[in-house]
């Protein structure tokens, strides 16, 4: 069975890790994190050093330092050095200073908040009943996603806003015009990717939930594109900022976005690693810029 994965952020950088049956957690990259923390160019050689002068010492996070195979840059699975969620805190506190303090206090904020859960439901949705069975390219589509994601979570998982909505000025479809909007989203042809990147977009601006737009909304494309063009989006290969600013403008002008999606498009639409991938940085482009995460983006 393929492994269960998953990225995290800090300042932008990427914290690898995967779960292990056999000791029921989650085990960090080693080497991802002291790049986070050393801002080292060469990460590897510097955990090297560090692994050396922490052997000499006597230090315990080494007695818990494990091997797991993890995606590399390239494509490749590798062994790569890992530390479960303990032997993280006490490798953090070898780099005094204010972002070592800022990552342990990044690091430890809990997952359950609602996001936290949100995302642990979508990595399930994979592996769920539900997958298969969703409404590829409808209203009741997407709905049937939010209601997912977000089930137990908001009272109104699931169901179309009847409140107006608006984000940094911008004023998404008046509530009262929305069953009309959606139903001709819903009747937009999906036949080439020019019309798909154009019915997400046109959801986009409709924005028919109170929260979760965006996260619903880029699972629902890759079924759309999936069915249609047999492929999906590699979210990796899209930076949050590109992807925010590319959403910001696509309101009046859609081809940014639309470059940015054609560039990252894979045909690797039944691999499980990927859709995690794709979650991950799905919430990652909610994310604002401190631990407290934040409200919807684009």
């Amino acid at each position: 069975m393929a492994s269960k994965v998953s990225i995290r952020f800090f300042d932008d950088r990427e914290v690898r890790a995967i779960w292990d049956d056999e000791s029921s957690k989650w085990w960090f990259s080693v080497v991802d994190i002291v790049g986070v923390l050393s801002q080292s160019a060469d990460s590897r050689n510097y955990w090297y050093v560090l692994k050396s002068r922490l052997k000499r010492a006597g230090s315990e996070v080494l007695t818990n330092c494990k091997g797991f195979k993890l995606m590399a840059p390239d494509g490749k699975r590798r062994l790569a050095d890992c530390l479960d969620n303990d032997g993280v805190i006490f490798l953090a506190k070898e780099f005094p200073g204010k972002k070592a303090n800022r990552f342990i206090e990044w690091f430890s904020y809990s997952d359950e908040t609602i996001d936290g859960k949100s995302k642990s439901k979508a990595y399930a949705l994979f592996d769920s009943s539900l997958f298969d069975t969703i409404e590829v390219g409808t209203v009741k589509g997407l709905q049937q996603i939010h209601g997912y994601l977000f089930g137990g979570l908001y009272d109104f998982a699931g169901q179309i806003r009847t409140l107006n909505i608006a984000k940094s000025g911008f004023q998404f479809a008046m509530a009262r015009f929305l069953p009309e909007i959606l139903n001709n989203i819903e009747n937009m042809p999906e036949g080439t990717f020019e019309e798909i990147a154009d019915k997400y977009v046109e959801m986009n601006v409709a924005h028919p939930f109170m929260e979760g737009n965006g996260r619903s909304t880029r699972i629902w494309l890759d079924l759309i594109l999936k069915k249609n063009l047999k492929k999906c989006v590699d979210w990796s290969k899209i930076s949050k900022k590109n992807y925010l600013d590319a959403m910001k403008n696509s309101v009046t002008n859609s081809t940014q976005i639309k470059t940015l999606l054609s560039f990252a498009l894979t045909d690797k639409i039944n691999d499980r690693e990927m859709f995690m991938k794709g979650v991950d940085y799905s919430y990652y482009y909610e994310q604002e810029d401190d631990i407290t995460g934040g409200d919807d983006g684009e």
